[in-house]
Parts: C-alpha cells; sequence; structure tokens
C-alpha cells in the first residue's frame, strides 16, 4: 500500500499548509486500517487568511462579465469531468458509496458547472414601468460578497458544487469548508477549480474541524453570506450566529421523510422504490426515505416483498462491483445507527431482519452494518421520529388515505415525501396537503433534479431554495434602479 499524501489549503490561488502544521488521517469506512490522506487541522487564523483572500478578489471577480465568468465554469467542468474516475474512486474509499453512486455524483457535478456557466448569459432583471413618462426604471443583482460554504460528508462533490457554482456565476467568491471525513475529495475537486484558471482568491480551501473553521465562518465580518447542509442542531447554530452579526444565511438541515403506499398501488414499484430511496448510499442522504407508511389493505403483501428483496442486499466494499450497499462513511456514523437500531428494539418494534452489525472477513475491518426494517412501528417511537441517517426503514400501517397523509406529516421536518398510487385523486391530495418541499409521485422519495429548486419546509430548512434559477434570490439581493434623462 503506498504511503498516503497529506493534502492541504487552498488560499489565495496557492496550496499551502495549516498554520498550526497539524494533520490528521482520513479513513476508509470499508478499511479503517487504511488512510485515504492526510488533511489539515486549520483553526481561525487559516480562515482568517482565506477570507482575506476572497475579500481582495471580490472586485475584481464581480467586475468580470457574467458570460466571461461562465467560460471559466465550463473550463472546471471539462476539469473534472477529465479526472471523474479518479475522484469517484476517492469518494468510494473515502466515504464509502458504491463506485456507480459515486460517478454519478461527481457526474452530476459536471452538470451542475455547465448549468450555472449557461446562467452567465441568462437575464438578472425586469424592466418595471414607472410613473414618470420621462424615467426609466429596472432591477439588476448584485453579489454578496464573501460567501462562505459548509458542506457534509455525504455528497462531497454534488453539494460542494451546487453552492460554489452558483456563488461564483453571480459574482461572489467563496470560502469554502468541507466535512473533515471528505476533506480528500474535497482537496481534488478544488483541484479542478486551480487547474481551470479560476483567479487567486475567488475560491479558498480551509480544512478543518467545524468547531474551529465553522466557527471562524460564522463568526467573521467580512463573510456575507452562509449556504450550510448538514445538522439540525448545527444548522440552528449556524444560523443564529449569522443573524446576531446581519449575514445572510441559508441552511438545508435533513429530514424524516416518508413514502407512502396505498392500496391501489403498483407494489413492486413501490418496493425497488423504498428500497432505492432509502438503503443507496448506505441510506445516508437527507432525502432518504425512512418512514414507510402502507394502507392496511396491502400491507402484509409489501412487507413480504419487502424485507424478501432486503435480506439479498450484497453488503460490501463499494470498490467490489457485486456490492449494493457499502459502509456507514465513519465509526461514529455506525454507533449512532447501532444506537437507533437498539431503541427501536427497546421500545417494542419488531425486527425483520437486519440490525447488527457486519463483521465476518475482511469487512470486520470497516463500519457495516445490515440493512435493516421494523415492523409494528408506531408514530411516536424513537425511529419514527429523530433522523437516523442509516439503511433503516420503519414500518407503520394505516387504514386511510387521510391517515397515511397525517401520519406522513406528522414529523418536525419536511423535506421530501413520495406516495405510490394509481388514482389521480390521491395523487393531487397528497401533493395538495403534504408539508414538504420535494413532492414525488411513483418515484423514490430521494434525489432531485439539478435545474429543479431543492429545499424543505419545518425544521428542514430555512424556507429558502438552492439549486436551478432559484439559487439566485440567496446568492444575489435585487437592486432597483431609478434612471431620470
Amino acid at each position: 500500500m503506498t504511503e498516503a499524501k497529506t493534502y492541504v489549503n487552498y488560499i489565495g490561488g496557492e496550496w499551502k499548509p495549516c498554520a498550526s502544521g497539524r494533520t490528521e488521517g482520513s479513513v476508509n469506512p470499508a478499511d479503517a486500517r487504511e488512510v485515504v490522506g492526510y488533511v489539515q487541522l486549520s483553526d481561525a487564523a487559516d480562515l482568517n487568511e482565506a477570507a482575506a483572500a476572497a475579500k481582495a478578489a471580490a472586485p475584481a471577480w464581480r467586475k468580470l462579465a457574467a458570460p466571461a465568468r461562465g467560460d471559466v465554469l465550463f473550463r472546471i467542468a471539462n476539469a473534472l469531468e477529465r479526472r471523474l474516475d479518479e475522484i469517484a474512486e476517492t469518494m468510494t474509499r473515502e466515504m464509502g458509496k458504491t463506485l456507480p453512486e459515486a460517478k454519478g455524483e461527481t457526474a452530476r457535478g459536471v452538470a451542475i458547472l455547465r448549468y450555472y456557466a449557461g446562467e452567465g448569459m441568462r437575464k438578472t432583471g425586469d424592466v418595471i414601468p414607472s410613473t414618470d413618462s420621462e424615467a426609466l426604471m429596472f432591477t439588476t443583482r448584485a453579489p454578496l460578497g464573501v460567501v462562505g460554504v459548509i458542506s457534509p460528508w455525504n455528497f462531497p462533490v454534488a453539494i460542494p458544487i451546487w453552492k460554489i457554482a452558483p456563488a461564483l456565476i453571480y459574482g461572489n467568491t467563496v470560502v469554502f469548508k468541507p466535512a473533515q471525513e471528505t476533506a480528500v475529495t474535497a482537496a481534488k475537486v478544488v483541484e479542478c477549480f486551480h487547474e481551470a484558471g479560476l483567479p487567486a482568491g475567488v475560491l479558498n480551501l480551509v480544512i478543518g474541524r467545524g468547531s474551529a473553521v465553522g466557527q471562524a465562518i460564522i463568526d467573521h465580518p467580512d463573510i456575507n453570506g452562509i449556504t450550510f447542509t448538514g445538522s439540525e442542531q448545527t444548522g440552528k447554530h449556524v444560523g443564529q450566529g449569522a443573524l446576531a452579526r446581519g449575514a445572510k444565511y441559508q441552511l438545508e438541515m435533513g429530514g424524516k421523510n416518508p413514502v407512502v403506499v396505498l392500496e391501489d398501488a403498483d407494489l413492486d414499484l413501490a418496493v425497488d422504490a423504498t428500497i432505492s430511496g432509502g438503503l443507496k448510499s448506505t441510506g445516508q442522504k437527507c432525502t432518504a426515505t425512512s418512514r414507510v407508511i402502507v394502507q392496511s389493505g396491502v400491507y402484509e403483501s409489501f412487507r413480504a416483498k419487502l424485507v424478501d428483496k432486503v435480506k439479498k442486499l450484497r453488503v460490501g466494499n463499494g470498490l467490489d462491483a457485486s456490492t449494493w450497499m457499502g459502509p456507514c462513511a465513519s465509526q461514529s456514523q455506525l454507533n449512532t445507527v447501532l444506537d437507533y437500531i437498539a431503541k427501536g428494539k427497546e421500545e417494542g418494534a419488531e425486527l425483520l431482519c437486519g440490525g447488527g452489525r457486519v463483521t465476518e472477513g475482511e469487512l470486520g475491518n470497516g463500519f457495516y452494518v445490515e440493512p435493516t426494517v421494523f415492523d409494528g412501528v408506531t408514530r411516536d417511537m424513537t425511529i419514527a421520529r429523530e433522523e437516523i441517517f442509516g439503511p433503516v426503514l420503519a414500518l407503520i400501517k394505516v387504514d386511510t388515505v387521510d391517515e397515511a397523509i397525517e401520519a406522513a406529516n406528522d414529523s418536525r421536518y419536511g423535506l421530501s415525501a413520495s406516495i405510490f398510487t394509481r388514482n389521480i385523486g390521491g395523487m393531487l391530495n397528497f401533493v395538495q396537503n403534504m408539508d414538504a418541499g420535494l413532492v414525488r409521485i411513483n418515484a423514490e422519495s430521494a434525489g432531485v433534479e439539478l435545474q429543479a429548486p431543492f429545499g424543505g419546509m419545518k425544521m428542514s430548512s430555512s424556507h429558502s431554495r438552492e439549486q436551478g434559477q432559484a439559487a439566485i434570490e440567496f446568492y444575489t439581493a435585487i437592486k432597483t434602479v431609478f434612471v431620470k434623462a
């Protein structure tokens, strides 16, 4: 095994170690004996340097015509595409998701960059009639300035890019703090920005723990906006800190996403989508299916089909072509999932399959857990209320459509939800009454197209939207202009 490389910060167009010189290993969750790379343990001093570089670069980047900024993003997309296989393999080794999923995510990053490159040619304002016949009144958009990007480990390519790309195209500069667990992948993504010729200081990478670098982003007076994806608790802290100093903020904080299966549903389709939505990426998606709400008339048939297929899923190293589900991303995440499974048993849910750590052979060196299905789950149980972020499905039986929608809405979260039915009335009822930012009909709860707005209701978000043209609302401010001849 070759010696692991050390990955450093990227500040002002230069690669440099953190001021303290401290590093830590990023381990492979499929085999914790392997260090994928050594990453920085930066602190506020490094963040301050990055923020100063971003502030210094902001005027020239803002002045550059939007189509020219788009040309830079096109070059970055090409650089990422050239390195797609390498970065995807790094993602699998560092985070654990299967290689096909990692390749798909990296390809999505390429597509996001190209989409926002095209935004450089689209309008950013409107002409508004003035009451003064000799005046011209119109709106334009002004960038925030410096944007702090704090991203999670579960999508280490797609989520940072869907934050960074719109920030850049709309004229902002960026300070980027990735999750420590996937900082090697993040560094390789930033290498693509450097290789494509992004001007110095426009994007800055600072690797370190949230308590140090994340807090420094929250507190820094020259960071004008913060976009965050992560846990509810941390998101609230980010929002409170940003509000206290008048910075704009955008939060995406997870979900407890339901799938509703009605009596007229295509059960095979519903089962496959429940498994895909709930268990792919080891259930570590903010839009992953967690609660499975099934009408009583088809409950037993659905349950039998679901358990039969879940038992056949192959758990293993994501680099193995025969693997369907990889490990949890870290020892900490594995422990969290196992704790929730234990809580489900304690509170009286019936374990139908899975429920344990996978330890045989080489898998004993990784953070593997069996795909798990619970039956007899009531709406007040912990596994029906709290976000597990692991491969655990909770089956809940209901009698009527209205009861199903009521159960689906019985959560403090409202990110995504799906329903399986052939009845147009049931579909429309669900669309109208489901409190979720993303509603999918006869499709899994996980997944959103990059050109569509994405965000949640209730405690899932700060009620803003990411991706698509909706992104402009966060990364810019409307400026109204009145011109008198």
